[in-house]
């Protein structure tokens, strides 16, 4: 990483990428606010494409519900009018409601069943797509997968499809792996940056952050949180990935939640910022705030506690440039 873009101090924008939602003056509103409001310097322009199930070895990534082409190019062309890096994160997601991390083929391939080969080079001619258009419009970065659990063994296939995305986009790639997985992944010699999701109890986060240091020490790469957060709900802070954990709107939940995390990384200097989670297309209105129970800290207290905290890191980290 350069050095002015040495801190990521960044949201996660527009997921799921539902097409017909990321143009016109809401889309561009709510990635205005999230820069004043956040003052952030990164975001990542995350969106999904379908396969049918967990078994499917076709990505329908031209079809609805994604976002077009002309969609994904709009949200980096305002990113780049707000002076902000850019991650672009395309990512695979299963139709029928099972999480990605569960996509999975027999490891010998057999007769009539669905094959990695199969699903591998379709997941390569969707990867490559995106990351064409990211070296077409300068995207900084560029995130080659997301949380792929089962697919993470397949270390043979995650380097070809890295050496080809090098093949036709020049800048940063990283790989998101999923939480508590950041030790498991064999391959991270052949990305730029390590990346991972960070969504781990509040009163875990130091042992969790001993285990990944290490990763870290090992591999001698940078490191981020490519995906961070914990929903404004009674409950969440202890288990923050669960969106649909049951409990009553809480802004203090969830404001907590980041005042632990923070001050827990802060002691680490290997951590190199944070790409949160998450800043919808669509905003709720900013008098709906306290309701609201999701990822979203728009109007909520921890959009203070995100916009102080980034503020600091990133003017530490430019002040020391200099």
């Amino acid at each position: 990483m350069t050095e002015q873009t040495a801190y990521i101090g960044g949201m996660t924008w527009g997921w799921t990428g539902v097409r017909g939602t990321w143009t016109g003056a809401q889309a561009d509103r709510s990635m205005e606010l999230m820069t004043e409001r956040l003052s952030v310097n990164w975001t990542a322009i995350a969106f999904g494409a379908l396969q049918d199930h967990a078994q499917a070895t076709e990505i329908k990534f031209r079809e609805e519900p994604t976002v077009t082409d002309e969609e994904v190019r709009s949200a980096i062309r305002k990113a780049k009018e707000l002076k902000l890096n850019v991650c672009l994160k395309p990512v695979v997601n299963c139709a029928n409601g099972t999480w990605r991390a569960h996509i999975n083929f027999f490891d010998a391939d057999v007769p009539c069943e669905p094959k990695w080969s199969d699903w591998f080079a379709s997941y390569t001619a969707f990867i490559l797509h995106y990351a064409r258009m990211a070296e077409e419009t300068g995207c900084e970065m560029f995130c080659v997968g997301c949380e792929m659990v089962q697919t993470d063994r397949r270390e043979k296939e995650w380097r070809q499809l890295i050496e080809d995305v090098r093949k036709v986009y020049s800048g940063i790639v990283t790989y998101n792996c999923d939480k508590y997985q950041e030790d498991q992944v064999k391959w991270w010699d052949a990305v730029d940056v390590i990346s991972s999701s960070g969504y781990y109890p509040i009163d875990a986060w130091e042992a969790q952050l001993n285990r990944i240091e290490k990763v870290v020490a090992k591999h001698n790469k940078p490191f981020f949180f490519m995906e961070a957060g914990c929903p404004s709900r009674e409950g969440s802070q202890h288990l923050p990935n669960d969106w649909g954990l049951p409990g009553a709107p809480s802004e203090k939940v969830q404001r907590q939640f980041y005042e632990a995390m923070f001050a827990s990384c802060d002691k680490r200097d290997w951590v190199g910022g944070f790409m949160l989670w998450d800043w919808p297309a669509r905003l709720y209105e900013e008098s709906e705030a306290a309701a609201n129970d999701d990822y979203c800290m728009y109007g909520k207290q921890a959009e203070q506690t995100v916009r102080d905290y980034y503020s600091r890191k990133i003017h530490v980290k430019e002040t020391s440039a200099k």
